[in-house]
């Protein structure tokens, strides 16, 4: 049975696909290195410093920094997925207790969730800055079900990216691909849950999970 149910954020509960993906193209362009946004997609769920480390840059942290305050000036673009906040709502008034684990860090995470006003619906959140290993690895996630007192075989962990799958299945935590913001099947076949609209966690829960 569910008791806990832990979220990634980008591409799970905030859209910010395209805020992202123009960022990093922009200030990459302005560092003399030009881009497709299909070449940059890996950036996707994992820390924005490691995205950098594949794309060998070199100054880290002055990119990292400059990449950081160019998504922030397109926070305008980020929107909350369809129903979500209704569905965290819920979720709220229910015994369930729920989590976060991203690849944000935690500024970055401050500054998506102020927007909305949804950070009261989380009890525990773990962000890139929090542990030293990232997604894919598992420790994130068992940071957060140490921090909730869950136990692994009643959780569950919802995103969208393969490193969000490989992340739960290496914590020994069931996975449910948020299809609404992975917009693909392809590559997700071992996931436990198929969930196409955030409503469908209401129903998985209902079920039983």
């Amino acid at each position: 049975m569910i008791k806990y149910i832990i979220f990634d954020v980008d591409g799970t509960i905030l859209d910010t696909e395209s805020a992202i993906l123009k960022s990093l193209k922009q200030v990459l362009k302005e560092e003399g290195r030009e881009y497709q946004s299909e070449d940059l997609r890996f950036a996707l769920g994992i820390p924005g410093k490691e995205t950098l480390r594949r794309l060998h840059v070199q100054d880290i942290e002055r990119i990292h920094t400059k990449w950081s305050k160019a998504e922030l000036a397109l926070l305008k673009e980020v929107q909350l997925f369809k129903d979500i906040k209704e569905v965290l709502h819920t979720l709220s008034e229910s015994p369930l207790r729920t989590g976060i684990v991203t690849s944000k860090t935690r500024q970055e995470l401050m500054d998506g969730f102020e927007l909305f006003g949804i950070s009261r619906y989380f009890e525990s959140s773990i962000c890139a800055t929090d542990t030293d290993k990232h997604k894919p690895h598992p420790e994130p996630l068992l940071a957060c079900l140490e921090e909730l007192e869950a136990e692994k075989d009643e959780a569950i962990y919802i995103g969208d990216s393969i490193y969000d799958l490989q992340c739960a299945h290496s914590a020994g935590v069931k996975f449910a691909l948020a299809f609404w913001g992975a917009k693909k099947i392809e590559g997700f076949e071992s996931a436990d849950f198929l969930l196409k609209e955030p409503k469908d966690i209401l129903e998985l829960l209902k079920n039983g999970g």
